[in-house]
């Protein structure tokens, strides 16, 4: 059951979320559709199972804040969640799991800022029109969005032959990792790089022995979200209640 007040219970206290934005807004995802995503700052700190919490109850993270649509008319955007231990592992996932496990080279580390990031994650940007081609993102802006975190954050990079061809931002919890942002090398797409990395965050979530993978917002009529109807079965949440969903 989410909490849309700010406030989550948990057995031993509870964390609060002061509001530090809240407006209406153009639908970043649908076209001609109001949105109101209020911005919280979580003051108390957030531990792993205070993590688990917030993405339990539908949170993102951006920043040192979080979010979580309460749009006026719209319930379109629904959080979704793959249970590592479940997830079906299709022969074609096999293949691009395999493929990138022989040819790459991934790391999990603490997130970085540096000039090949940012460079990379502004062509990723522009190549699949997910913003203004005037409007660079910057170093600056780039650890706002990704590397200062109120959660704690990891990176997973991939390389070929020492080249970073992409880059995840994944929150972690004590049972569950969240993938934040990824982006990747348009022209290394035979890798099918997008896919690679929530493949990696599931195996490594069954190896650590957490439980779920959240993917983020799924939107059925927005191409850039609704790819996560591939990874099945899922759970979304709808209404404050994860529903689940065992085919595309």
């Amino acid at each position: 059951m989410s909490h849309p007040s700010g406030q989550l219970p948990l057995a031993s206290g509870e964390c609060r979320l002061i509001v530090v934005q809240d407006h209406f807004q153009p639908c970043p995802y649908l076209p001609g559709v109001t949105a109101r995503m209020p911005l919280r700052l979580p003051v108390g700190g957030v531990s792993p199972r205070m993590t688990d919490v917030m993405l339990e109850n539908g949170y993102r993270r951006s920043g040192d804040f979080v979010y979580t649509p309460q749009c006026p008319t719209c319930s379109e955007c629904k959080p979704t969640r793959v249970d590592a231990n479940k997830f079906s592992w299709t022969s074609s996932m096999r293949r691009v799991l395999n493929r990138g496990n022989r040819d790459l080279e991934s790391r999990w580390a603490h997130p970085t800022v540096d000039s090949w990031r940012v460079e990379l994650f502004n062509r990723h940007r522009d190549e699949r029109s997910l913003g203004s081609r005037d409007e660079k993102v910057d170093s600056v802006s780039y650890r706002a969005f990704l590397t200062d975190s109120c959660f704690e954050t990891r990176e997973l990079s991939v390389r070929l032959d020492g080249q970073l061809i992409a880059v995840s931002t994944v929150d972690i919890g004590e049972h569950s990792v969240s993938a934040v942002y990824t982006y990747f090398d348009p022209d290394f797409s035979r890798y099918s790089l997008g896919t690679y990395l929530i493949l990696k965050q599931i195996e490594w979530c069954r190896e650590s022995n957490r439980q779920y993978v959240y993917l983020g917002m799924y939107v059925a009529d927005n191409g850039h979200l609704n790819y996560k109807s591939r990874f099945l079965p899922q759970e979304r949440l709808c209404h404050g209640k994860w529903v689940s969903v065992s085919k595309s």
